[in-house]
């Protein structure tokens, strides 16, 4: 049977975390809070110890220091969070000789289903990943988007209440990973996802908030609207450089001194350009993320 689930305002705390690997740290004091039932993404460029987060939330490293706390029940431990928790290591193997529907069935129990919830479960995530058309056939015949959409099964059977995703739509077709991207946007609010990736479109239209880390610290974590500036500003983008002559810029950023103005203030904005002969072809709320991630100028 499921677990009932926790309560808390968070579901992921972080505080002075340390992780060496001989005398190479990995995370240095990190501390960074995840809101509870929040798509969050976690980026940083190679090494910066996304991956030996998640393996620490997930319980398979243990810090050399600081605290962590999942799910507002301590440190992950079977006993405690069987059910809750659901991860997608980096680089997962699967077992060529068995089936997708006795696979998921098989994690399904792990999460601690009956036999007949385990059922449920695995034919609901076969839908959900895309394989009812392949759930008997060995996971040797499936190609590697077929696989890879099953190891991210393994993180969504049994509807845990925490999602742990490392590059989850590395290696799929622009049709999977959107309908992937829908599937995990679907448990916002019921469930807490975190996903580590380098595609920063993908995570700025799909999460609602961000973790930046470099060299095991903690840059940033905020909403993603505060992070990209959506909150509180609006990029106008124009067809030629405006006013004409010297001086003149192709891009310009409205920020009102009150945000809660900024629909006003915008339509003000861009009915004064319009007027002035300006000739807008984009309006879009504050920055991408890739921009803000680099910190090129809006």
């Amino acid at each position: 049977m499921k677990p009932e689930r926790s309560r808390g305002n968070a579901a992921l705390t972080l505080t002075g975390v340390v992780r060496r690997f001989g005398k190479a740290t990995a995370l240095d004091e990190l501390s960074f809070t995840v809101p509870r039932g929040s798509v969050c993404a976690l980026v940083g460029e190679n090494g910066a110890g996304k991956t030996t987060t998640l393996s620490i939330l997930a319980g398979f490293l243990q810090p050399d220091a600081g605290s962590v706390d999942v799910l507002g029940l301590g440190p992950f431990h079977v006993a405690t969070h069987r059910g809750r928790v659901g991860i997608l290591p980096q680089d997962a193997e699967l077992p060529g000789a068995s089936t997708p529907r006795e696979l998921l069935v098989a994690w399904a129990r792990l999460q601690g289903l009956d036999r007949t919830e385990a059922r449920e479960s695995a034919e609901e995530c076969l839908r959900t990943i895309q394989l009812v058309d392949r759930a008997n056939d060995r996971v040797s015949s499936l190609s590697h988007g077929m696989r890879r959409r099953l190891t991210v099964g393994s993180a969504l059977v049994g509807d845990p209440e925490l999602i742990l995703l490392d590059e989850p739509t590395a290696g799929l077709d622009p049709a999977q990973a959107r309908h992937l991207r829908q599937a995990l946007a679907t448990r916002r609010g019921r469930a807490t996802v975190l996903i580590s990736s380098h595609n920063l479109p993908e995570l700025e239209s799909l999460c609602d908030h961000v973790v930046i880390i470099e060299r095991g610290r903690c840059l940033k974590a905020d909403a993603m609207d505060a992070v990209t500036g959506r909150d509180r500003e609006v990029e106008v983008h124009l067809a030629a450089p405006f006013p004409p002559g010297r001086g003149a810029v192709e891009r310009l950023s409205l920020q009102p001194d009150d945000p809660t103005d900024l629909a006003d203030a915008t339509s003000g904005f861009l009915r004064t350009l319009l007027d002035e002969g300006a000739r807008i072809v984009a309006v879009r709320r504050g920055g991408a993320l890739e921009e803000r991630y680099f910190g090129e100028p809006t």
